[in-house]
């Protein structure tokens, strides 16, 4: 990778990745750039979903394919950091199959704006967060990649889900999608003109609360497999999920009002919960110990914040 990649990269993350820039920033040498690059690649896809450069949907489709076939060395790269990303695919023994995972979802994202039941969202995050967490885990030269596979899937479907709660007023909105699944929002008699006032209706509430708690179930099992990473690399990863779960913190203090309510985090915050995370792993030097203690995600042997009707909230899928 030259100058120029690496720097579109970091421009990238810094400018669209802010929280989890916190974290790649404490990543060791050897891993910092590469993980620039794969980030700034993931918005770039991500942008041709969401940004108003093209036409229509087959226009957008075509350019995910070439970003594809660019990405894994079969065409000349049009971005610099697409062709950065495709020099660390063989170095880092970067899985096509997580490649091409990806991309599917991206293009997938292009005509899908519903998603019926939590298995449909689940293939979805398959590859827009299971294969990203696989890829990281491959940069971070991890030894036994399968062992930490199910747990780098969960820590990305983790993250995902809280995106996903954080930013229901933006994604229907800006974008006219709805992540929460059909069949949650069915539970809670949730309707389609529940997203578009000012002010969350507690049904929508109940729905979001439902699936904060899916997302720390991922949480839990995704912190698990820190240990299996290598050692410069787990405070890292440990940090950004603790800055990404800190989000229910501030989802909890507005009771999930997430259509009146700023649910982002100040930098105060930030700085706080960074220097919460460290104190826990200096003291600890346990993944999973450090998380239950710094972070916004119940342990299993603490209360549970119960909804408004726990009879009506579903088991986990």
């Amino acid at each position: 990778m030259n100058d120029e990649q690496i720097s579109r990269g970091r421009t990238i993350h810094r400018q669209t990745g802010n929280t989890f820039y916190y974290a790649t920033r404490l990543l060791p040498a050897r891993v910092r750039d590469e993980v620039y690059v794969l980030y700034g690649f993931f918005r770039l896809a991500d942008e041709v979903v969401d940004g108003d450069d093209f036409d229509d949907a087959a226009a957008q489709r075509e350019r995910l394919e070439a970003m594809r076939a660019a990405a894994l060395g079969r065409q000349p790269a049009a971005d610099p950091v697409v062709a950065a990303f495709a020099e660390l695919v063989e170095p880092h023994d970067i899985r096509a199959a997580d490649v091409d995972a990806f991309v599917d979802a991206m293009i997938a994202d292009v005509d899908t704006d519903r998603y019926r039941t939590y298995d449909d969202l689940e293939t979805y995050m398959a590859g827009s967060a299971a294969a990203v967490g696989h890829m990281l885990a491959a940069v971070f030269e991890t030894q036994d990649r399968e062992a930490a596979a199910p747990h780098a899937a969960a820590l990305g479907e983790a993250l995902q889900l809280t995106n996903f709660c954080r930013d229901v007023r933006e994604d229907y909105e800006e974008l006219g999608r709805i992540y929460l699944p059909g069949t949650t929002l069915e539970t809670y008699g949730v309707r389609e003109s529940d997203f578009e006032g000012d002010e969350t209706p507690p049904r929508l509430r109940e729905a979001v609360r439902r699936e904060v708690h899916r997302a720390e179930e991922r949480y839990r099992t995704g912190v698990a497999g820190i240990e299996l990473l290598p050692e410069d690399c787990q405070f890292p990863v440990l940090l950004a999920a603790t800055l990404y779960a800190e989000h229910h913190r501030v989802l909890r203090k507005h009771d999930f009002d997430v259509l009146g309510a700023d649910t982002s985090l100040s930098t105060a915050r930030k700085l706080a919960t960074v220097a919460r995370t460290y104190w826990h792993w200096r003291r600890l030097r346990d993944p999973v110990a450090a998380f239950e203690r710094a972070s916004a995600v119940p342990s299993t042997d603490r209360p549970q914040p119960a909804p408004e009707d726990p009879g009506r909230v579903p088991q986990l899928d």
